[in-house]
C-alpha cells in the first residue's frame, strides 16, 4: 500500500469518528485533531498546526475547514477531499436525522435536560481545543487570550471583531517589541 493510500485511510479513520463526537461544532474537535496530525502521526508540527488553525479562522466559511487543510497538509489535494467527506458528511447525516425526531419530543422534561447537558459537555471540549492550540504559543499569547476572554466577559456586549482587533494589535506589538 502506498504512502498515500494509507494516509487517506488514516484521514477516514481519524475524521469520521470526530465528525460525529463534535458537540459544538468543529473547534470541540481541535485539541484531538491536533493530537492525531502532529503527535500521532507527524504530519505537521505544532507550529504548522497553529499556521492552519490562523488560515482556517481567517478564510470565508466555517472554522472547522482545518480539518480539510490537515488533509491536504497529509495527502495533497485528495486528503483535502477525503477529509471534507469523512469530517462534514456523517455529522450532516446525523443531525439531519436526529433533527427530524429530536422536534418530535420538544416540551417533554428529558428533551430539555439532554440539551442543557450538552452544554458543559461542548463548552469542556471547545477550551480543550484552545488550550491545545496556547500549548504551542507561549506566555505573549496567553495573557492576549486571557485578556481578550476577560473583555468578552466582563462587556459582553462588545463586538467580537472589536475583541479581535484589540487582541491582534496588542499580540503584534508584544511581538515586534519583545
Amino acid at each position: 500500500m502506498a504512502d498515500e493510500d494509507r494516509a487517506l485511510e488514516a484521514l477516514v479513520v481519524i475524521f469520521v469518528p470526530l465528525s460525529l463526537v463534535s458537540i459544538g461544532g468543529g473547534p470541540s474537535v481541535f485539541a484531538e485533531m491536533q493530537h492525531q496530525a502532529v503527535m500521532v502521526h507527524g504530519w505537521m508540527t505544532a507550529r504548522e498546526f497553529a499556521d492552519l488553525f490562523a488560515i482556517s479562522r481567517a478564510a470565508p466559511g466555517p472554522g472547522s475547514t482545518l480539518a480539510t487543510l490537515i488533509g491536504w497538509k497529509a495527502a495533497g489535494w485528495s486528503g483535502a477531499l477525503v477529509v471534507s467527506l469523512a469530517f462534514f458528511l456523517p455529522s450532516s447525516l446525523l443531525i439531519f436525522g436526529a433533527g427530524r425526531i429530536w422536534n418530535r419530543w420538544r416540551g417533554s422534561a428529558w428533551h430539555g435536560a439532554v440539551e442543557t447537558g450538552f452544554a458543559p459537555i461542548a463548552a469542556g471540549l471547545v477550551l480543550a481545543g484552545a488550550f491545545a492550540l496556547l500549548r504551542e504559543s507561549g506566555s505573549l499569547a496567553w495573557a492576549t487570550a486571557m485578556v481578550v476572554a476577560g473583555c468578552r466577559i466582563w462587556r459582553p456586549a462588545l463586538h467580537p471583531l472589536l475583541l479581535l482587533g484589540l487582541g491582534a494589535t496588542v499580540f503584534t506589538l508584544g511581538r515586534a517589541f519583545a
